[in-house]
């Protein structure tokens, strides 16, 4: 027998769409501006997850450019029938003011491996979309509805039939519910059991008050009554426990007729504080008493560790650390770029041998042509290195290694050249509620050859170094920086008004040039390692140092 340790995919993989077919489980989550758009895990056992594919990798499919921070692709739905996939998606064009700007489509496919289809558009009545396959053979869209005229604005939850033929909404539009007096309802899907509809929901906002509520009705389009014990699954009343902001989830039924419920959860590094490592999924049991769904631990609080299924054996790996060398002609599939499709015109394995090349794009404030491969920081204890070569001309030439949240929140030790004479410099920058400040500058850098730069996250504190040598001998760039300024809760705090943050912190490689959008830098290597392996819950300890009781509820 595995256990399952929550979360089952760390790091920013937020609102889990769990799908089934046959021995096959399938997760898809949100991936905000990052392209290709949404992750697609796969399992056999509901334990041991890998990423297999982002299926919206085409500008057609999924055109992000110059979308502002934490829009583009939210809370994709998988779904499955007659031998095709089907992946609805929101691409969120605007969501600061009153006004939003969001249209939702679908794709499909027979192989969830891709290739998938064109997209078509589906209504930018709301985001959240979701498909639900009856047994009578139709299929039917749900979203939240967007009221532009409430305070409020999230107006409830409505569905429509999609007719499959035409490739479009068709029939009347139902209003389905509310939801509770939570609010903020959101994240709806459909599953039916034993002739009754169930409307699973996501209330009380993505943060420490999110929740799952239930609804359940006899007819599909009318007539859904609250769970007599709603929410199902929150940790909104337990400050103690240490996965938060539980809430938008979906379910499934594994083939032996065992039920679970996936959500997405944070794991703050205080009591009610920073979420570094973003908004994750984690997983839990659940049971069927008197026609509901409750968890089967007989709480409404996520756990740490739960027992599982033995669907099928599989070896662990409890090793999440990866050197990634650029001499097999393919990107990892971890990384990811901002807005953009990776090409060789600007992101090229193929022009130096052995290498990745990145060409000059614009600043790390821009939304649009960024020049950058990350991947997702997903263990509180990181150290991320590359080792470069770069030669700029000017002062508006950089290259380096970043950790990066959004185009206002990231640290970058970056390699630039000089202003009005030859040479280069190495430069720490930090950018903090779009305000930018250099910590180091010119440290002078041999004229040629290649440098190490590397940066240990290791919680709340991040720590930058660098080495001429081959990586004998390392000198520290800037220590003790704040980390959790690369999370949700930090861009929230630090505005004056409301901003989207939604996603997490990255690692990663780019080159800026703002001059003549030509010069390239070379990255032998990039390396991902996870400090104490095996050991990420010693949260426990760290928690405990700030006087909070989380640790007593592991």
């Amino acid at each position: 027998m595995h256990d399952y340790t929550n979360p089952i995919l760390k790091g920013f993989n937020p609102d889990p769409s769990i799908l089934r077919v046959g021995e096959d489980y399938y997760i898809a989550t949100s991936t905000f501006e990052w392209f290709p758009g949404v992750q697609i895990h796969h399992s056999k056992d509901l334990v041991n997850w890998k990423l297999i594919a982002r299926p919206l990798e085409r500008v057609s499919q999924l055109d992000l450019k110059g979308i502002p921070d934490s829009c583009g692709v939210w809370a994709p739905c998988l779904s499955y029938k007659n031998g095709v996939f089907y992946l609805v998606y929101s691409n969120v064009k605007s969501f600061e003011g009153q006004w939003k700007d969001t249209p939702n489509f679908v794709v499909t496919s027979k192989d969830i491996l891709g290739p998938w289809s064109e997209p078509v558009y589906l209504s930018s009545a709301g985001f959240d979309g979701s498909f639900f396959h009856d047994e009578d053979g139709t299929t039917w869209y749900l979203s939240m509805l967007l009221d532009h005229t409430s305070e409020n604005l999230f107006g409830g939850i409505i569905m429509q039939q999609y007719d499959e033929e035409v490739k479009q909404l068709v029939g009347e539009q139902f209003y389905l519910t509310e939801g509770t007096e939570i609010g903020c309802t959101e994240g709806p899907h459909i599953y039916k059991k034993d002739g009754f509809y169930y409307l699973i929901l996501a209330e009380g906002g993505t943060e420490y008050g999110h929740a799952v509520t239930v609804f359940r009705s006899e007819s599909r389009t009318s007539g859904y009554q609250p769970h007599p014990s709603n929410p199902i699954l929150s940790a909104r009343n337990s400050e103690s426990n240490a996965l938060q902001k539980a809430g938008h989830a979906s379910i499934v039924q594994t083939q032996t007729g065992e039920w679970y419920i996936t959500f997405l959860v944070g794991r703050p590094l205080s009591k009610r504080g920073r979420c570094t490592l973003g908004r994750e999924t984690a997983i839990e049991e659940m049971e069927w008493r008197d026609g509901w769904p409750y968890l089967k631990s007989g709480t409404i609080e996520p756990r740490l560790t739960i027992p599982a299924l033995e669907l099928r054996p599989e070896q662990r790996n409890g090793d999440h650390s990866q050197k990634v060398s650029f001499d097999s002609g393919k990107l990892d599939i971890d990384f990811q770029s901002l807005r953009i499709p990776i090409s060789d015109e600007w992101c090229s394995l193929s022009r130096r041998e052995g290498y990745l090349r990145l060409r000059g794009g614009e600043s790390l404030a821009s939304t649009h042509n960024q020049s950058m491969i990350a991947r997702r920081i997903q263990h509180f204890d990181v150290e991320a290195s590359t080792e470069i070569e770069f030669s700029p001309e000017n002062f508006q030439q950089m290259a380096g290694l970043v950790f990066y949240y959004n185009t206002g929140h990231y640290y970058y030790l970056n390699i630039r050249g000089l202003k009005g004479e030859k040479g280069r410099a190495l430069s720490l920058v930090v950018c903090d509620n779009f305000v930018m400040e250099e910590l180091v500058s010119n440290v002078r850098l041999p004229d040629t050859g290649s440098v190490i730069l590397k940066a240990r996250m290791k919680y709340d504190t991040l720590s930058f170094s660098y080495s001429f040598d081959g990586g004998e001998t390392f000198q520290y760039a800037g220590a003790g920086l704040d980390a959790s300024i690369l999370s949700d809760d930090y861009v929230r705090e630090g505005s004056d008004r409301y901003r989207p943050a939604f996603t997490g912190s990255f690692a990663g490689m780019c080159c800026q040039d703002l001059s003549t959008s030509s010069r390239h830098a070379d990255f032998k290597w990039f390396d991902y390692k996870e400090i104490e392996i095996g050991k990420e819950y010693e949260q426990e300890n760290y928690l405990r140092s700030f006087g909070s009781d989380i640790g007593d509820s592991l």
